[in-house]
């Protein structure tokens, strides 16, 4: 017997505009037992639209497919490492459908929130939570920006390796949302830290980032691929169950401690920030977009 669709669940038509600048958004090459997944939007600044987190999917599982591949080091072409997610360049594809890799629905005809709920379920919280537990020692080596989405990249890596100018910065509660999806802060930072990191927007330099033991080392810009590949070698040198085993210790340990609990929890308040904005008629991102954010960002700074 056939019913009409429940009015919550009337597809939505949406016109998908976006121009892809590359092909390539993420490189894959494997060098000495080290793979290295390097985000390729460096005139965006390494904006992740979704064709660069499905890109990044890939190489993850790919990296982690080939017994060749001892530990993984995801790093950003250009000046930055990663200034978030895209929410403004001509690639930005958020109506776009792809083909899935975790078990939600094609958010791309839903209607409301249910639009934004499920598309973040699966390119941002699904995906990160995925790499975050990749068998496989993986490192960020970050230069420059490390902000908001950017974070989430750093966050799901073993290591963090930075160099002297790099900064880290989670600036949407300018948009009224409570952090990023994969809400790490409170466990990458003491709480009070992790108040002040969202409350005020403001950039945290590299060297305070280590003395909160968000980063594990701080090195000069011209010495960071050096040092970063020379720890990658050392830990390739170790036995790969050994490494495997540890990780999947030390991680079900943060889980113990909250890390998927408080995900979970912040991801519903996200989702309720961006429902309560398009309420109010000024867009799921709080009336502001890239340009905005950008020219906000710039006055903190300065």
């Amino acid at each position: 017997m056939n019913h009409d669709p429940h009015p919550a669940d009337r597809p939505v038509r949406r016109e998908d505009s976006a121009v892809y600048e590359t092909d390539e958004p993420v490189l894959y090459e494997v060098r000495a037992g080290i793979a290295t997944l390097t985000m390729n939007r460096p005139a965006f600044n390494n904006a992740q639209n979704s064709q660069m987190t499905y890109a990044l999917d890939a190489g993850f599982r790919r990296a982690v497919d080939d017994d060749a591949v001892r530990v993984i080091v995801l790093r950003g072409a250009g000046r930055h490492f990663s200034a978030g997610h895209d929410i403004g360049t001509p690639g930005r594809d958020v109506n776009k459908s792809f083909e899935r890799t975790q078990l939600w629905w094609d958010h791309s005809d839903k209607p409301g929130a249910e639009f934004h709920y499920a598309r973040e379920q699966e390119v941002y919280l699904g995906m990160c939570r995925r790499w975050h537990d990749a068998p496989k020692p993986t490192i960020a080596m970050v230069q420059g920006a490390c902000v908001a989405g950017g974070l989430m990249l750093a966050w799901v890596c073993d290591l963090i390796i930075a160099s002297d100018d790099a900064f880290f910065q989670d600036p949407v509660l300018r948009m009224g949302i409570p952090g990023v999806e994969y809400f790490a802060h409170a466990h990458e930072l003491n709480p009070r830290v992790a108040k002040e990191f969202l409350f005020l927007g403001e950039r945290m330099d590299a060297a305070r980032a280590h003395q909160m033991g968000m980063v594990n080392r701080v090195v000069a810009r011209d010495r960071l691929e050096e040092e970063t590949y020379a720890i990658a070698d050392r830990i390739a040198r170790q036995p790969r169950l050994g490494l495997a085993l540890t990780k999947q210790v030390i991680n079900r340990v943060l889980d113990l401690q909250g890390l998927r609990t408080t995900m979970d929890l912040a991801y519903g308040y996200h989702h309720l920030a961006h429902a309560h904005g398009q309420l109010v008629g000024e867009g799921h991102l709080g009336g502001h977009d890239a340009r905005s954010m950008a020219a906000a960002n710039k006055g903190v700074a300065s």
